[in-house]
């Protein structure tokens, strides 16, 4: 749940916030059977954006926070309109599968004895939309981006078991409790999911005055920026990412033909790479922090691309078949300075063609960041932009080390 930008941690739990809210929520949820350690406390204070959840006692790996009973669950099926949902399910299927959970919510924003009103409580953007689902005097399509970005922020999805990973995705649902934490890569909770709870445990040691982070999902903080309207500073991110265009490969091998006969050719592994669905024209290779998340895709593509001719004609023949991929050919991190010399002068060249789109080099932004005046003049869309732009150079610059 991150609704503005991320600010410094400040100490103590006592503040000077409107204490009704929590009140309120604290009591919905002795009510309905949901379970919180008394060694958690809901607080603005001592969090880094709006409500979290901060230790009150020291807290080790292993403990429950809060359990959340099905019950008091918010989703399609809880809601006081599910047999409506229900019998209107195929005209509320969308790819997102957020439709009737949007509805659902909507519904019980303005259903006067909503079991959920005090657990709304602690939404204070959720009193904008308090109103008649479809009056035509408000219903608008900035309405519903709202909802959808609510939903989007603060919705879960209960992950599929092994065996049904060919069924659609389950529905999401709205969890209270769990929604009040915010996100670290470096989270130290985890929601656990059982047949009759859900249950928020600590995965790290959580020192008093400390605050519960969740996760929203590994995710690179152009995605964070995106979704949830904020990014982590630089290194805190283990999960950023670079993007490295799968035409941009193609253009630093167009570099190094000389004559004709070369770029048709090159042209033609590259019509291949596509028959073999390994890269595409709106394509990206995806490079993390530890580990190249599309692996097979960019190393197939250095490998067809730097391959002999000849080679490449007998590898072509067989549709890339039986292709016996050797230790030393892994695109893993720590392996990229052990290949050949011809990937790694392609993956440099690619960088290198990468570090050019953007419009300002990596010293520009480190004095960005290194002069906290000048960082404070900034806008906060400025900020936040310099973050991205900074984790993703980062990246790529030591992709420049590892090839060197």
């Amino acid at each position: 749940m991150a609704t503005q930008a991320k600010r410094r941690r400040v100490a103590g739990l006592a503040g000077s916030e409107d204490p009704a809210p929590v009140a309120r929520f604290l009591s919905w949820c002795r009510r309905v059977g949901l379970e919180l350690s008394p060694k958690v406390a809901v607080s603005r204070q001592g969090t880094v954006a709006g409500y979290g959840m901060v230790a009150r006692e020291s807290v080790q790996p292993g403990e429950l926070l809060f359990a959340v009973p099905r019950a008091a669950l918010l989703s399609q099926h809880t809601c006081s309109i599910s047999g409506l949902l229900e019998r209107e399910r195929g005209a509320l299927q969308s790819q997102s599968g957020w439709v009737p959970l949007l509805l659902a919510l909507l519904h019980e924003l303005q259903a006067p004895a909503s079991p959920w009103s005090p657990y709304f409580a602690l939404w204070p953007e959720l009193g904008r939309l308090e109103h008649p689902m479809f009056c035509p005097t408000v219903r608008s399509l900035e309405l519903y981006r709202q909802l959808v970005a609510l939903v989007m922020a603060y919705s879960f999805q209960e992950p599929l078991e092994e065996e049904d990973d060919e069924k659609e995705p389950n529905s999401p649902l709205m969890v209270p409790a769990a929604d009040v934490l915010n996100h670290l890569a470096n989270h130290n909770a985890n929601l656990e999911y059982s047949p009759n709870c859900l249950r928020m445990v600590a995965t790290q040691p959580i020192p008093k005055g400390h605050e519960i982070f969740n996760t929203y999902g590994q995710m690179a903080n152009w995605q964070l920026i995106h979704m949830y309207g904020f990014t982590e500073p630089y290194p805190d991110n283990t999960d950023d990412t670079a993007d490295i265009q799968m035409v941009t490969v193609r253009e630093a091998a167009l570099q190094g033909t000389k004559v004709e006969a070369e770029r048709l050719l090159l042209y033609e592994r590259w019509d291949f790479l596509c028959k073999l669905e390994m890269v595409g024209e709106e394509g990206a290779f995806v490079i993390g922090r530890e580990e190249v998340l599309t692996e097979e895709e960019l190393a197939m593509t250095l490998k067809v691309l730097c391959m002999p001719a000849e080679e490449f004609r007998e590898f072509k023949d067989q549709d890339g078949w039986g292709d016996d991929k050797r230790e030393e050919d892994s695109l893993t991190i720590t392996n990229i300075p052990k290949l050949k010399a011809s990937w790694r002068q392609l993956l440099r060249d690619s960088v290198l063609l990468t570090l050019q789109t953007y419009a300002t080099d990596l010293k520009t932004e480190q004095d960005l960041l290194s002069s906290k005046e000048v960082y404070a003049t900034l806008s906060w869309r400025e900020q936040q932009a310099l973050q991205v732009r900074y984790g993703q150079k980062m990246i790529l610059h030591q992709l420049l080390e590892l090839t060197n």
